[in-house]
């Protein structure tokens, strides 16, 4: 299935494609602050449909995830990576995503403080 999605003021937008019915919810310091609900996606499933100029990107601890947020209105609607098998995944914030229903989905809880 194909999803949009998008920061709070639209300047960052996206479209994904893929199975969605997980997604992680993680308490390292910056996502449990942000209240994201991560959905992994290679990737190629995701295509920006506004210019990567219109971002910008923080990254923390180990600096190997870029979270890339909007610098208008603040939101993060995804992060890339490189996963540990190597492919480079696109982790999408399903908050940003439009219409969906997040009682639709079962999350599981990630440990990053640990990490």
């Amino acid at each position: 299935m194909k999803y949009q999605g998008s920061c709070h003021c639209g300047q960052i937008a996206f479209e994904v494609e893929g199975d969605l019915t997980n997604v992680m919810s993680c308490n390292c310091s910056l996502c449990q602050r942000k209240g994201a609900l991560m959905w992994f996606v290679p990737t190629q499933a995701m295509t920006l449909l506004t210019p990567v100029e219109a971002m910008r990107t923080y990254t923390f601890n180990k600096h190997v995830i870029q979270h890339h947020f909007c610098p208008t209105c603040g939101i993060h609607p995804y992060g890339e990576a490189a996963a540990p098998d190597g492919q480079q995944m696109a982790a999408i914030n399903v908050r940003c995503i439009d219409d969906l229903d997040l009682s639709s989905l079962t999350v599981q809880e990630f440990n990053g403080r640990e990490r």
